[in-house]
Formats: structure tokens, sequence, C-alpha cells
């Protein structure tokens, strides 16, 4: 008798935490332009969309704004398998490519998506104080210029500091290749101007994450822009930019630094509910 009901115990419980564990729903192909401007450009339409990826019935999650890479010229919108069921929202974000525009332009659509979550994230639970961005590559790429040139997300009336953390994969801090290549200029030339994440070196930016991988494996000296990158952003004051360099792993370092870009989300919210 005694160990019936131990067996019994034993499946209540299982089948209470199975009950407990938290479901997740996915919405595909949200717009994140007006009607006006989806009507008026087919190419926008098709492309600046996103999936948000939640957990249901959870109040007050974190959100990590995940743009792809492709060299502003490829790529799809994703949800890394990697950040699915962790208890918070994952936004994929898709946007223009270069050449059906200028590829500065794919900043215009990462700052127009991240604010679209800072507008709407709540009316699925979400806290819009814990929005993170992130991105591998070209998405890194994307993750630093709209964090760090206030520009872009001061059009659509948010303050970049907002933003809980920026946490860029093997992005470029120089200006990019495939804008450097629309103006003639080669991969192998240097350029800093308004159009790279350097030139916006400030004190008052949100807590950055740099990660790339092995500087003997990385494309271009990708990782020494960063390095070059997280020493200025401490010249200039700022007092939370870290880099990791994940060794033995090349330009597609994702694997690792998906665990580093999750217990970094959660030490800041973690932080940030304790001062609350």
């Amino acid at each position: 008798m005694k160990k019936t009901y131990l067996l019994l115990a034993l499946v209540l419980w299982v089948a209470s935490a199975f009950a407990q564990k938290t479901e997740y729903i996915t919405k595909f192909n949200i717009p994140y332009y007006n009607d006006s401007l989806n009507q008026a450009d087919e190419y926008l339409r098709q492309q600046c969309v996103l999936d948000l990826y939640y957990p249901k019935n959870v109040k007050h999650f974190p959100t990590i704004v995940w743009f792809h890479g492709g060299g502003l010229t490829g790529g799809h919108k994703e949800i890394p398998e990697a950040l699915k069921e962790q208890g918070m929202a994952v936004i994929g974000v898709g946007y223009r490519l270069s050449p059906h525009i200028k590829a500065e332009h794919c900043i215009d659509d990462a700052a127009a998506a991240v604010a679209w979550a800072f507008n709407h994230i709540e009316q699925f639970g979400g806290d819009s104080t814990l929005i993170f961005v992130s991105g591998h590559s070209a998405g890194g790429y994307l993750t630093l210029m709209v964090g760090l040139d206030k520009n872009y997300l001061k059009r659509w009336d948010i303050d970049a500091n907002r933003i809980a953390g920026l946490i860029p994969f093997s992005g470029h801090t120089i200006t990019h290749f495939t804008i450097r290549a629309e103006r003639g200029i080669p991969g192998t030339q240097p350029v800093v101007d308004s159009l790279a994440p350097l030139y916006w070196v400030r004190k008052d930016a949100p807590p950055l994450l740099l990660i790339t991988g092995d500087r003997h494996m990385e494309m271009l000296g990708r990782y020494e822009e960063n390095a070059y990158l997280m020493r200025m952003m401490k010249v200039v004051g700022h007092k939370n930019t870290r880099l990791y360099e994940m060794q033995g792993y090349g330009h597609n370092m994702t694997a690792p630094a998906f665990p580093l870009l999750l217990k970094d989300v959660r030490e800041i919210v973690k932080e940030k509910r304790a001062n609350d």
C-alpha cells in the first residue's frame, strides 16, 4: 500500500511539473512599419516584418531583439533555437537588403523594429525596460549602430539608452564592408565615419558585451575592431563594456556565444529588478 501511495505521489508530481511548464507562442510576419509605408513599397512590405516568440501567461519577461547576419545582402529573419524556452521573448527581425536599397538604410529598418518592440512588447506581457538587442555579423553591426548612434531611435521618439543591453556577435565596428563596396572601397580598406559604430563611442551607452571568434580565424581583423571599440568605450568613460574571444571558433561563433548572451541578459535583469 505504501508503495502504491508513493507511486501515485510521483505520478501527480510529474503531471504537475508538466502542467506548470511554460508554453511559448510564435506570431509570424508582423509588420513593424505603418500601413501607409507598407502599401507604398512592396519590397518593404515583404521584408520589414518580424517574428515574435514569447512565453504564454507570463508577465514582465525580458526580450531579445535578434538581427540575422548575411553581409546586409542576404539572410532571413530567425529565432535562434538556443534562445528558445529561456523564459524570455525573442524577436527575429527581417530587413531590406542591398542592392535593393543602399545598405545604410538597413539601419533604419533595424531601428524601426527595435522601436516596435518598445511600443508593443507590453501588450504580450513583456517589460519594455528589459529589451536587449543582439545579432550576428551584419546583425551585430546593426545592433551597434542602433544602440550607439542615438539618432536612429530618436526618429521614433525613443532614447537608445532605454535599451537594457547590447550584445553583438562578430559585428563590424568600422563602416560595414557592404557600405564601403557601394562606394567602390575595397574590404581591406578600413573606414571610420558616421556609419561606423566606433564613431559613436559614448560614456552613457547601454551595457555592451562584445563577442567575436578567434582573432586568428575571424574575418579581416574583426576581433581587433571589437577590441578597439572596447578600448575607446573605456577611454570615454563607459563603465560596462566587455569583450569575449571565442578561441578555436571562426566567424561562425554563435554556438558558444549564445550561453554568454543568456547569462548577460539574466544578470542585467536580476540587477535591474533588485534596484526597482
